[in-house]
């Protein structure tokens, strides 16, 4: 399966978590949450590209978690 290029969407398949493919380091591709945030590192062959429906569903958490008052 292929890595989504960068800027596409990619879920981690170890923790399930939706990320934008920031870029590469050797073997590893490095995702941000969609909102922001820390970048991880992902194995390439622990990747898959995100589903519309995944990613629809990370960007409005996201949104949800930032209009949250403190």
């Amino acid at each position: 399966m292929s890595t989504p290029c960068d800027g596409g969407y990619a879920v981690d398949v170890r923790d399930g978590r939706v990320g934008i493919v920031m870029g590469r380091v050797g073997t590893c591709v490095q995702l941000r949450p969609p909102g922001g945030g820390r970048e991880w590192d992902c194995p390439s062959g622990d990747l898959r590209p995100a589903t519309p429906g995944e990613v629809l569903r990370a960007r409005v958490r996201e949104v949800n978690a930032a209009g949250r008052l403190p």
